[in-house]
């Protein structure tokens, strides 16, 4: 084993070593920054490792550092301008459209070695490990392109810019789906056995593949569908690395993997819907009916902002229920400090967070964190679900589906086994919403109509606002 071998082994070790405390880092919202820097540092320093190492070994030469400078910058300002400019409520577009580039990479990367093989490399292999290789292009031009096509309707279906069409939510997407299938896999074995010339076909029925399974799904699934595609992200990387010979990615690839597929079955869960519901059952809101929960509202009942004021200020406890209407309105900060002044008070305010709120994993999470709530007063639906009933106020802001009754109480409703938070059992139930719209499942809340619920109309922002004017001057967290 010459010097340069063990340079590069030395450092991938150390590499793959810092990515998993960087990814461990991240389950704490205090070291998540750091944790996320010391993983980008790790991904860095493998591409050092590698570059050095083709540097110092005579088997393998840099073609053009032209073009290694030149991605190294585009795809640095690429990030770099995303991070600036993004705003919180475009947040699971842009994670969509990071599985997609990651989909896409993959995809390339396998593409290139399989249509340019690396010179000195593959002539010496024996028949497994070239079996490998082969197998490892295929994986990864397949999960790739399925991973690329996916993440970009889905982020065009978040961003507004996509609707689902009507022929999706029949049978005839079944069938256009298992075409795509059949044709992949035989395009798959085909390269796999070293015809080349079925790349394209595998790039061409992957994508379409990717495409046909994700335009059915409904906004609701989005948490399950991002996080399936995170790991496929993952798989492909995974895939890629061994295209390589590239153990951080490997390693990486794995770990993503692992992590997305734990997270989808969690967030299927969260919702009391398998995954095959969710990618080959369409949209949620397809299968609701007017007739769900009688459809019309007899009892509602609404409130000014100085009465939820009045409400508040005499609580002792209060929780908290953020939904995706509260990143809508970008009202977070506004929130925050409509807690601190309840804080101030003496009163208890914690936050509870539903797995499938928002339109991501962990968005709720992320939005929150922003607002520099402390962590330790986000709880889950299962810990903090039997606080409800002891509870005096709860505040729900954008969230409508995960505090639905009919989950538990109707049977007929396509909610029902859904686990969610059980926000009727507090005393009082303050719901500011603009107007009595359902939420993405298209069926109506009971919640709304049952007699310790009042509604605050008006923009989030706006209303919490007011709330903090109403607060102060009843001498609310001014001692």
């Amino acid at each position: 084993m010459n010097l340069p071998v063990i340079i590069k082994f030395v450092i991938d070790l150390l590499a793959v070593l810092l990515l998993a405390l960087g990814i461990k880092g991240l389950s704490k919202v205090k070291s998540a920054r750091d944790a996320n820097r010391l993983a980008a540092f790790a991904m860095s320093l493998s591409v050092v490792g590698l570059l050095s190492y083709y540097l110092g070994t005579s088997g393998i030469a840099i073609q053009s550092w032209i073009w290694i400078i030149i991605g190294s910058i585009i795809g640095s300002l690429f990030g770099a301008i995303l991070a600036k400019k993004v705003p919180m409520t475009s947040m699971p577009e842009t994670v969509a459209l990071f599985n997609g580039c990651g989909g896409m990479s993959s995809l390339l990367v396998a593409l290139g070695v399989a249509i340019f093989p690396i010179s000195g490399g593959q002539e010496n292999f024996d028949f497994f490990k070239s079996l490998i290789n082969e197998v490892s292009i295929s994986v990864s031009i397949f999960v790739g392109a399925i991973t690329f096509t996916g993440s970009i309707v889905a982020m065009a279906k978040l961003q507004g810019w996509l609707s689902t069409p009507g022929w999706t939510q029949s049978k005839v997407r079944h069938f256009v789906n298992i075409v795509f299938a059949v044709a992949s896999l035989i395009a798959f074995f085909d390269l796999v056995n070293g015809n080349t010339s079925s790349i394209w076909l595998l790039v061409i029925v992957s994508s379409l593949l990717g495409i046909g399974v994700t335009l059915p799904i409904g906004g609701a699934d989005m948490p399950v569908v991002i996080s399936l595609l995170n790991s496929y992200s993952g798989i492909a990387a995974a895939a890629a690395g061994f295209v390589v010979d590239s153990q951080l990615l490997i390693v990486a690839g794995a770990m993503v993997g692992a992590a997305g597929l734990i997270l989808t079955q969690v967030m299927c869960k969260g919702m009391n819907r398998s995954l095959v519901s969710v990618l080959f059952g369409g949209s949620l809101s397809a299968q609701s009916t007017a007739s769900s929960g009688s459809g019309e509202y007899t009892n509602i009942t609404s409130c000014s902002v100085e009465e939820c004021a009045l409400t508040l200020e005499a609580a002792n406890k209060v929780i908290i229920v953020p939904g995706y209407g509260l990143a809508v309105a970008q009202a977070q900060h506004t929130l925050r400090e409509v807690t601190k002044k309840l804080e101030q008070n003496g009163i208890e305010v914690v936050y509870a967070i539903h797995p499938v709120a928002g339109r991501m994993p962990g968005h709720m999470n992320v939005l929150l964190a922003e607002a520099d709530v402390p962590y330790e007063q986000l709880k889950e639906m299962d810990v903090v679900n039997p606080d409800f009933p002891a509870t005096d106020v709860v505040l729900v802001l954008g969230a409508n589906d995960v505090v639905n009754p009919q989950a538990k109480n109707d049977s007929s409703s396509p909610l029902y086994g859904m686990p969610v938070l059980d926000v009727q059992e507090a005393r009082t139930v303050f719901v500011i919403k603009r107007g009595m719209s359902a939420g993405y499942s298209g069926i109506k809340n009971d919640l709304f109509d049952l007699p310790n619920t009042s509604m605050v109309f008006g923009d989030a922002k706006k209303v919490l606002n007011d709330l903090i004017g109403e607060l102060k001057d009843l001498g609310v967290g001014e001692k």
